[in-house]
């Protein structure tokens, strides 16, 4: 099925309210400008180098917005916020104080207002990404509070392995509890749970793009 027929069919099934967020890591600009002639205006990215050829590449795509849905390295933050357009909208992946300040740095600098999402690691994996459960609430306290960021809500990827409702549900209730309107979970296998449990964003890419070609 094209990408515009695969488009099709999540819409069919995506609830009123949940923002589709096309991931396109390691997919060609192309597959990208497929996508946004088929309608799609969310694309979420994981390389920060990456992002920024393919951005430079899309730049004349009009209301094209990027989110950044990988781990970020503080000297990457950078890349993703440069002088001038296109520049990042979103990023999902806030977990930690050190990243925090230097996205507000780099926000303010651009007189930007960068969306976040505080990644959790609801599972307390130890070979992911992610602040702590209990971490969180002093995270988002920090963050609400730094210029040039719009703290929104909260990401989280479950382990591959099991059901991910309990580790959805674990980050619904987080969100509620701190009062923020955005959940990011939900991938190409999970989504359709994610969106049950309280997804606001979803983050799927081989269900629209197909098997991902390998990283260059």
């Amino acid at each position: 099925m094209s990408i515009a027929g695969q488009l099709q069919v999540l819409r069919d099934r995506l609830r009123p309210g949940v923002t589709l967020v096309a991931v396109s890591k390691t997919q060609p600009a192309e597959a990208v400008r497929e996508a946004y002639a088929a309608g799609q205006r969310h694309f979420g990215e994981n390389y920060a180098q990456e992002w920024r050829d393919k951005a430079a590449a899309l730049a004349d795509l009009p209301d094209l917005v990027w989110h950044f849905v990988g781990s970020l390295q503080t000297n990457k933050v950078k890349v993703l916020l440069p002088a001038g357009p296109p520049r990042a909208a979103w990023v999902h992946t806030v977990d930690r104080p050190e990243l925090a300040h230097e996205l507000s740095k780099r926000a303010a600098q651009r007189g930007a207002a960068l969306r976040v999402l505080l990644e959790v690691n609801v599972a307390r994996e130890p070979q992911k990404a992610g602040a702590a459960p209990e971490a969180v609430p002093g995270l988002a306290a920090l963050v609400a509070g730094l210029p040039g960021l719009e703290l929104r809500g909260l990401m989280c990827i479950p382990p591959a392995e099991g059901d991910p409702r309990p580790h959805f549900r674990a980050l619904h209730a987080i969100g509620e509890s701190l009062h923020l309107p955005d959940l990011s979970m939900g991938m190409s296998g999970d989504w359709e749970a994610a969106v049950e449990e309280g997804a606001t964003l979803v983050r799927v890419g081989t269900a629209i793009f197909g098997a991902r070609p390998p990283r260059a």
